[in-house]
């Protein structure tokens, strides 16, 4: 039986925590930055977890699940 392929843009775009979390980082960060709030550019910056509703999703683009 052949390998199974990790999805190569999922293993890019997120993280394991230790925990078994899987982070990501937030969308809206990287242009029509001049209307956007100091405060909100600077929280789009932070990484945050994905919903539960994805979670089952991206566990079976990494090949963890």
């Amino acid at each position: 039986m052949p390998k199974q392929k990790t999805n190569s843009s999922a293993k890019k775009r997120f993280k394991l925590t230790a925990s078994g979390k899987i982070k990501r980082k937030k969308a809206f960060k990287s242009h029509i930055l001049t209307k956007k709030s100091r405060k909100t550019k600077r929280n789009l910056g932070k990484t945050t977890v994905i919903s539960a509703a994805d979670k089952g999703r991206v566990l079976r683009q990494l090949n963890l699940a």
